[in-house]
């Protein structure tokens, strides 16, 4: 470490992946145990025992996770901090970390623009039918019942059209200047937001395209449901790069196979994977990506800048604005949560 760091070494277990610049800061700030989930050969992801049983014989006091479970046996650890590059780490007990006396950071947004431009990606590919127009090429299908291309794959252009995007957090901050900048007039409906006023119906009634980046909560769950598909304009495209549980998926599959919608993007589906005989499979003008929203090496290297800055924020004595439990700070360690 060098000799003008403020800082006593510290000692830092590391699951999640991390790359870039701010690594270097990790680095000067604690001794790093690297073991990224992601790079493990079958993948490993730690329930909250084991990664208690990982940290203490690491011997760290810091630790940096991303799908891992933190939960009271974790907290039992002599641990200064944790860091989570999630959004929102839901792997983590947050209420047996406070009561541990363990400040949690985390890091919000750190995939923003990463989905963003897969939204925008799934949006495209699903309007102008390139999955399909792609794998008839692979086949030889280019002139396929005797008709070209040009005749069967012809779309509405984007420009004039009108999306509606629901939930305007950082990702649909991000999505909604990509959109306007390919001449879309772009909605927002989010009751946490003040200029996102709209009503959910009003945007559905609205919308030419409905793209769902809001959070997974007990009262979001579902939210899209036959009412709200059949809400939507005919031939309407859904997106949706959040989570699958924000959808009713039957009446999804109801609404492409009556018409009433046009076209469907999704990013994620219920259990990661669907079976070969999974009724949205049946449709060309579906397109599925396996839950990669956010994979990007920039992801990685912004939230290896969050992280990097949270932790010598903290352990500088200063109140990082990701901490989650800003309130055990200044309180003495409670190992035993009592």
């Amino acid at each position: 470490m060098a000799a003008s760091s403020p800082f006593a070494r510290h000692r830092a277990l590391v699951t999640a992946p991390l790359r870039g610049p701010a690594l270097g800061v990790l680095e000067e700030l604690a001794e790093l145990v690297l073991e990224p989930w992601i790079e493990q050969r079958p993948l490993r992801l730690s329930g909250d025992a084991e990664l208690a049983e990982r940290v203490a014989e690491a011997q760290a006091d810091l630790l940096v996770v991303e799908a891992d479970q933190c939960g009271p046996a974790v907290f039992e650890q002599p641990l200064r901090a944790v860091a989570v590059t999630r959004g929102e780490p839901t792997n983590v007990d947050l209420a047996a970390a406070s009561a541990a006396g363990v400040p949690v950071l985390h890091t919000p947004g750190r995939n923003a623009d990463a989905v963003a431009e897969l939204t925008v990606g799934l949006l495209l590919a699903c309007t102008r039918r390139l999955v399909v127009g792609d794998r008839e090429l692979r086949q030889g299908q280019v002139f396929a019942g005797g008709t070209i291309p040009y005749q069967r794959h012809r779309s509405w252009e984007l420009a004039g059209r009108t999306v509606g995007l629901v939930g305007l957090g950082a990702v649909g901050r991000a999505v909604r200047w990509r959109l306007r900048g390919l001449g879309m007039e772009v909605l927002a409906s989010d009751p946490a937001v003040p200029e996102a006023p709209l009503g959910l119906e009003e945007l559905l009634a609205r919308s030419d395209v409905v793209s769902v980046h809001a959070a997974l909560t007990p009262q979001t769950a579902g939210m899209i449901d036959a009412r709200a598909f059949a809400a939507m304009r005919p031939g309407a495209v859904y997106l949706n790069t959040a989570r699958a549980q924000l959808q009713d998926t039957e009446a999804l599959v109801a609404a492409l196979a009556s018409g009433h919608l046009g076209a469907c993007g999704l990013d994620h589906v219920e259990g990661e994977q669907l079976p070969p005989d999974h009724p949205l499979l049946r449709f060309d003008q579906v397109v599925l990506s396996p839950h990669i929203g956010g994979a990007t090496y920039d992801t990685e290297v912004r939230q290896t800048a969050m992280v990097a800055e949270g932790l010598c924020q903290l352990l500088a004595g200063a109140t990082p604005p990701t901490c989650l439990n800003p309130e055990v700070l200044g309180r003495p360690r409670n190992p035993a949560g009592r």
